[in-house]
């Protein structure tokens, strides 16, 4: 299969017939977990990724004594493939995870600082878990795409006496910008959005750009040993800019 994936690259073709800047079927659906505060379902293609947002009180980082704290998890569930093992999350999963964090936190994309109740004591924290359903490439661009339609659907839950009132809510969390993650994959000479599992296999580089509404480019992550020159990363970025639009139009 990897030599029939690079056979149909040198020919300037994909193994699933997409152009080398199209992106697979992208659905999302919104409001999954009951319980949850916020939470949304992504497919991008096969790839079947959900993120729930739930809201507890804390305590506000030291350097941040105003401001709410945002904490993302991933889980890679066995089910979703067979490369993943049960237990706690590994190096993948918490690579994952920070980079959705980063992109999130970089962007400004929350008011945190609407999130403090007493400056110091006491501040929302969101907590946003990432389950992979089913792995079939591009995690990073599903997982961040469904944290930030959860995020967007998520609401404040009412207080009484620094108690918390699940079901009551007394707002919608304070959200304003729509940060797109765009992961762009190298193969040879040939850069390409969205790559599936059978693709990563034979990736050399993936290079992740996290953009803001306004096309600020909040944040970079770049895996794999095979260098980039700056001529691929201004294409990558120009890339990343033209399809976070693209994809953005989808966050209602």
């Amino acid at each position: 299969m990897e030599s029939y994936v690079l056979e149909l690259l040198e020919k300037g073709k994909r193994i699933d017939g997409r152009k080398f800047d199209e992106f697979r079927e992208i659905r999302i659906e919104e409001n999954v977990v009951q319980k949850a505060e916020g939470s949304a379902s992504v497919w991008l293609g096969e790839t079947h990724v959900i993120a729930g947002v739930k809201l507890e009180l804390g305590t506000p980082y030291a350097d941040s004594p105003d401001q709410g704290v945002l904490i993302v998890n991933a889980e890679f569930t066995p089910l979703a493939s067979p490369d993943f093992e049960p237990g706690p999350p590994g190096e993948d999963a918490i690579e994952l995870a920070r980079v959705v964090d980063r992109g999130i936190r970089e962007s400004e994309c929350i008011e945190l600082e609407k999130l403090c109740i007493t400056p110091g004591e006491k501040v929302w924290c969101i907590f946003v878990d990432i389950s992979i359903l089913n792995h079939q490439g591009n995690l990073l661009d599903a997982s961040a795409l469904a944290s930030l339609v959860a995020l967007r659907n998520t609401r404040i839950p009412k207080l009484e006496e620094d108690k918390i009132i699940r079901g009551e809510y007394e707002g919608k969390l304070p959200v304003r910008y729509k940060p797109i993650n765009i992961t762009v994959a190298k193969i040879g000479n040939a850069l390409l959005i969205d790559p599936s599992f059978e693709e990563e296999k034979v990736v050399e580089s993936k290079v992740s750009v996290g953009v803001r509404d306004d096309d600020k480019i909040c944040a970079i992550q770049k895996q794999g040993s095979k260098e980039i020159s700056f001529e691929e990363i201004d294409k990558i970025l120009d890339l990343a800019l033209e399809k976070s639009k693209e994809i953005r139009k989808l966050v209602k």
